[in-house]
C-alpha cells in the first residue's frame, strides 16, 4: 500500500514516475542494462544527462549565460565548494535564517573572510530578517542565504537587494516549487531529494561569469568549471539518481510547468494553515509573511500529545511527521509530488485528533 510520506526528505516522488522506472529497470530503451549498469560515457547516458539539463533550463527559464551541473556528495558539500569557488576577495556575508544556512556559515569560515550579517536566532528562526544593500559588505564575493528553512518552516517573501553583489541561494527545499527569476542569483544550489529526485543528485546553477575565480588549493571534484567544462560527466556521475531527476523533470513540464505546479503547492498549504489558523489546538509560530509552502511545522497544546499524534496519524499511512529535534511537535513536508488528496487526508486527521483530545 502506498503511504503519504511527510518526510522533510528525502520526500515522495511521482507514482507515474516510479511507474515508468520501474517498467524500464532491467532494460532501458533497448540497451539490454538498467540506467544503473550502464557506461556514463555511452550514448544512452548521454542522452539521459544532456535531456536533464535541458528540461531544466526550460522549465525554470534558465538564460544561457548560466551553467547546468548535477554533481554529488549534496547540497552540504556544497557549503565548502562556493567559498573555495567563489574567490577572488575570499570574502563573503551570510545571512542565517535556520540551521542549514548556520551550518554554510561555519563550513565558510575556515576558507577566510566570511561574515554572519543577519540572523532570525533572537526569534528562533520564526522570520526573515529585513535586508537591504547596506546590510552587506563591498568587496565581497557573494551573499548567501536559504531560500526555505526546512526545519524552521520559512521562506524568503522576496529576493533580497544585494546590490552589485551575487546571491548564492541554498533552494535545496524549494527548487521547482514556484517560478524564480534566474537571473537575479549568480548561483542556485539544491540537492534533489525533496522535489527534484531521489537523494544522489545535486544541482548547481551558475551564472558563467562567476567561473574561473576558484582558489588554486580547490579539490578538483569540487570545482564547478571543471565540471561544466566537462557537462557534469567528470568522472561517474550520480547516473540513477539524475535520470529520475530527468522524468521529474518532464512530468513537471506535462502538468503545466513550474508556475502550474506551484498553484497546487499554495493550495495544500492553505488547507494547512487554515486548519492551523481556524483551531485553538494546535499551533504554528512562523510569522505568517514567511510561511514556507513546502514545510509546515505545528505543535499540540503537548509533547505527550504530539508523540500521540504522530503514531495514529502513522495508522492511517500518514508518516514521517515528527518535527525536528530542534523544533519538536510535527512537520508536515509537502513537496510537489505530494498528492493534494494526501494533505487533504491529513487536515482531515488533524480535525478529527482535535475533536477526540481536547
Amino acid at each position: 500500500m502506498r503511504i503519504y510520506n511527510f518526510s522533510a526528505g528525502p520526500g515522495m516522488l511521482p507514482e507515474e514516475v516510479l511507474a515508468e522506472v520501474q517498467k524500464k529497470l532491467l532494460d532501458y530503451e533497448g540497451s539490454g542494462m538498467s540506467v544503473m549498469e550502464m557506461s556514463h560515457r555511452g550514448k544512452h547516458y548521454e542522452a539521459i544527462n544532456a535531456e536533464a539539463e535541458a528540461l531544466l533550463r526550460e522549465i525554470m527559464n534558465i538564460p544561457d549565460n548560466y551553467a547546468v551541473i548535477f554533481v554529488q556528495g549534496g547540497a552540504t558539500m556544497q557549503f565548502e565548494a562556493i567559498p573555495l569557488n567563489l574567490a577572488k576577495f575570499c570574502a563573503g556575508d551570510y545571512v542565517v535564517t535556520g540551521n542549514f544556512a548556520e551550518r554554510a556559515y561555519k563550513e565558510a569560515v575556515k576558507f577566510g573572510d566570511y561574515k554572519e550579517v543577519a540572523s532570525s536566532a533572537d526569534r528562533k528562526h520564526t522570520y526573515i530578517p529585513e535586508l537591504n544593500a547596506s546590510t552587506f559588505r563591498t568587496n565581497i564575493d557573494y551573499v548567501h542565504i536559504c531560500y526555505n528553512n526546512t526545519i524552521f518552516g520559512t521562506k524568503f517573501d522576496k529576493v533580497p537587494d544585494t546590490g552589485d553583489i551575487p546571491i548564492v541561494a541554498d533552494m535545496s527545499s524549494c527548487i521547482l516549487s514556484e517560478e524564480y527569476d534566474v537571473s537575479k542569483f549568480g548561483v542556485i544550489y539544491a540537492g534533489a531529494q525533496k522535489n527534484a529526485g531521489p537523494a544522489g543528485a545535486t544541482i548547481v546553477i551558475v551564472r558563467k561569469d562567476l567561473l574561473g575565480n576558484e582558489r588554486k588549493n580547490c579539490p578538483t571534484m569540487l570545482k564547478w568549471s571543471t565540471q561544466v567544462k566537462e557537462k557534469s560527466l567528470y568522472n561517474t556521475p550520480p547516473c540513477f539518481s539524475t535520470y529520475i531527476c530527468m522524468l521529474v523533470f518532464r512530468w513537471i513540464k506535462k502538468n503545466g510547468g513550474v508556475k502550474a505546479i506551484n498553484t497546487i503547492n499554495k493550495k495544500k498549504a492553505k488547507m494547512l494553515y487554515d486548519t492551523i489558523d481556524k483551531s485553538k489546538f494546535y499551533s504554528n509560530k512562523v510569522e505568517k509573511a514567511y510561511r514556507s509552502i513546502m514545510n509546515v511545522p505545528f505543535t499540540t497544546p503537548s509533547a505527550e500529545l504530539d508523540e500521540k499524534f504522530i503514531k495514529e496519524a502513522a495508522a492511517e499511512g500518514l508518516t514521517t511527521l515528527k518535527g525536528h529535534r530542534l523544533v519538536g511537535g510535527m512537520r508536515a513536508s509537502i513537496y510537489n509530488a505530494m498528492p493534494t488528496h494526501g494533505v487533504e487526508k491529513l487536515a482531515e486527521f488533524m480535525k478529527k485528533f482535535e475533536k477526540e483530545n481536547k
